[in-house]
């Protein structure tokens, strides 16, 4: 499995934000969009690395 990156966030605003701005500083794929995290009232949303991204010596 991938390298998965979780944001968490109060609001879905900042959630989106955080995790734009990691995809494209870091070439990540958005795999989750935000969505309210059940039972603690933030946003989540995920991202894994791109398709053909060496990662610590690998290629995902």
């Amino acid at each position: 499995m991938a390298t998965v990156i979780t944001v968490q966030a109060d609001s879905r605003e900042e959630c989106a934000a955080t995790l734009d701005r990691l995809c494209g500083d870091y070439d990540l794929v958005m795999r989750l969009p935000p969505m309210r995290s059940p039972g603690t009232d933030r946003w989540i949303a995920r991202a894994t690395a791109a398709p053909g991204l060496v990662v610590e010596g690998r290629v995902d």
